[in-house]
């Protein structure tokens, strides 16, 4: 497996662009920089260079912001999960592939990663945009296609496996395991107290990276077994 990339640098506001995607720009920029607890309205203005009143106009509320840069950072990772793999992959192939970019994706952007999976955002009510804009759909709803597709590709590698080999739980259930599996994986493997269990250090050794694979292949095992097993 090639070493892990450097973080890409946040897109920092540009003063062409519209005043509300400046503002989510400048919310990215300040998450990745800082996290998500510190970052607030006036911050966030003060980034994109513009009034402490002019988030309202678009924004109403501080959580409507923050929920606009953790969609944006949907986006990104079903970008990543597009571009590491092919219609064509077999199931579970597609399955190791989106799981490792999961971690990587937890590990360059650990403050986008928080925001992203934040109770009181995820659970919130629709937020309007301000000036009788509609409301976006719900934070929460930016994870249902994602693991809309795991689900799918589960069953599809469930269909190649002989009777004898597939797992008892239903597709939705092993999806749903195999998300919390990756999830605590990431969050462990990016605090580097995975790498420090496993080789003494932070990971930054030339094995790291392929401990990462064998516990990606170890959590996966469990939900989607490989068929020569």
């Amino acid at each position: 497996m090639p070493d892990i990339p450097a973080a890409p640098q946040p897109q920092l506001p540009s003063p062409d662009a519209p005043l509300r995607e400046r503002l989510i720009d400048a919310g990215a920029a300040l998450v990745a920089r800082e996290g998500s607890a510190s970052v607030g309205l006036r911050e966030i203005a003060r980034e994109a260079g513009v009034s402490h009143g002019a988030p309202r106009r678009h924004f109403p509320t501080h959580h409507a912001l923050l929920s606009a840069v953790a969609r944006r950072g949907f986006a990104d990772l079903t970008a990543r999960f597009t571009a590491a793999t092919r219609p064509t992959d077999p199931p579970r192939a597609r399955l190791l592939a989106l799981s490792r970019e999961y971690v990587h994706f937890a590990q360059e952007q650990p403050g986008m990663f928080e925001l992203m999976f934040r109770h009181d955002l995820l659970d919130s009510a629709q937020h309007g945009t301000g000036q009788d804009a509609p409301a976006p759909p719900r934070l929460r709803e930016s994870t249902l296609p994602l693991f809309a597709g795991v689900v799918q590709l589960l069953a599809a590698h469930r269909e190649l496996l002989p009777a004898s080999q597939r797992p008892g739980l239903a597709p939705e259930l092993a999806a749903a395991a195999l998300w919390s599996g990756l999830h605590g994986l990431a969050r462990l493997w990016s605090a580097g107290s995975l790498p420090l269990a496993l080789d003494g250090s932070r990971g930054e050794e030339a094995g790291a990276p392929d401990r990462l694979d064998e516990l990606l292949a170890a959590v996966l095992d469990a939900y989607a077994p490989p068929a020569d097993r």
